[in-house]
């Protein structure tokens, strides 16, 4: 039997642990360095066909109906003029038992979690990787040591474990924009049944139902640049004069929205440079921890889903020197389209908003285009 070790409880975590305890040769430890899994409670997240079809074989397909929602489009409007721009039939891509899904990360990692019990070591921080011979030694802050067959790392964007593989050769970087989260009530400004996406000068925010009760998820990215210093700064991001000066820049035409959040936090957003590639075919990277999208595609959770699969297939087919090279056409095409549509999504002169509004009226109907930009992703 071949043991595995997985280091970060997070989705991408969770979900190919549950993939490998379905598998009988092989016994699974997750470990996770604070003393309980985050929860987050309230913020939401988008999952795509390509990722619900998936987590289905997990049984997600049976999860309750309150905890989860399927929008059917997208709503564009413009923040400048308060307009509805166009709208996009999301629908398309879906089949009767897997449909474009929106919820709670607390409802998903919950349910992610619920079969692994005591497979979820906690307080187990990682501090040294060793490799001796086939084996690869994980030895923790507390103490203990674990010896694996196989070794999964999918603790997130700041990756110990990554930093202790690569000599710390391999940080993300700023993407000079901050995130701004929270959840809102149920309103009539929009269409609490649809995606709502706003798109303004060097900001957009994203507006969308968690659940069929009417719970909003509220998403947005602000263009920011912050020092070296400031990104390193955690306190800086719970003061209240900094708090309020970022609110400050957000479009006038918004705070009817920002007034009424609850659960306020704010971030800078990190992305990946590169992949880390490592010769050992035992030691892989799954989620944030392979690579950390733009947040502008709504693909994060669903590609580390994808990902996190495609690795259990390849190890269970013996074809894990395959895996890096297979998930990184996948990667390169989903980091483009993430990085034009936040340069599409932030536009601030008037000539080129209003012709990008002309092509996306025209885009959203085009059957031909939707499957190639979309479609490529999602199928």
């Amino acid at each position: 039997m071949n043991k595995v070790g997985i280091i970060g409880a997070g989705i991408s975590g969770l979900f190919v642990a549950n993939l490998f305890k379905r598998n009988p040769n092989y016994q699974i430890s997750v470990f996770e360095k604070n003393n309980s899994i985050n929860l987050e409670e309230g913020y939401g997240i988008q999952l795509s066909v390509n990722s619900v079809r998936l987590l289905n074989q997990i049984g997600f397909n049976k999860f309750k109906d309150n905890k989860k929602f399927n929008p059917n489009k997208i709503n564009f409007y413009s923040i400048k003029s308060s307009n509805k721009i166009c709208d996009l039939d999301i629908s398309d891509f879906n089949s009767q038992d897997c449909k474009y899904t929106t919820l709670k990360r607390s409802d998903l990692v919950n349910f992610l979690k619920m079969d692994l019990g005591d497979l979820i070591k906690t307080n187990h921080n990682i501090s040294k990787i060793d490799q001796e011979n086939q084996k690869i030694k994980l030895i923790f802050e507390n103490n203990e040591v674990y010896e694996c067959d196989y070794l999964i790392i999918s603790d997130g964007v700041f990756s110990k474990s990554k930093s202790l593989i690569s000599n710390n050769q391999n940080q993300p970087r700023f993407n000079k924009t901050l995130a701004i989260r929270g959840t809102l009530p149920n309103t009539e400004k929009i269409d609490c049944k649809s995606i709502s996406l706003f798109l303004g000068s060097n900001f957009h925010q994203v507006i969308y139902p968690v659940n069929p009760s009417g719970d909003l998820n509220f998403i947005a990215i602000l263009k920011y640049n912050l020092s070296i210093n400031e990104q390193k700064n955690h306190l800086l991001f719970n003061d209240n004069n900094f708090i309020k000066k970022i609110l400050d820049d957000i479009p006038l035409e918004m705070r009817e929205f920002i007034n009424e959040i609850k659960q306020l936090k704010i971030f800078p957003v990190f992305v990946s440079n590169n992949f880390f590639k490592l010769k050992n075919d035992n030691i892989h990277f799954i989620g944030d921890a392979l690579f950390a999208f733009p947040p502008s595609f709504a693909q994060g959770a669903s590609q580390s889903i994808e990902g996190a699969y495609e690795l259990f297939k390849s190890i269970e087919n013996k074809t894990e020197n395959s895996y890096l090279k297979n998930r990184g056409s996948k990667i390169r095409m989903v980091n483009n389209r993430s990085k034009f549509n936040q340069f599409a999504f932030h536009l601030s002169n008037p000539l080129t908003t209003f012709l990008r509004d002309i092509f996306l009226k025209r885009l959203v109907k085009n059957k031909k285009f939707l499957e190639s930009y979309l479609g490529k992703i999602y199928r």
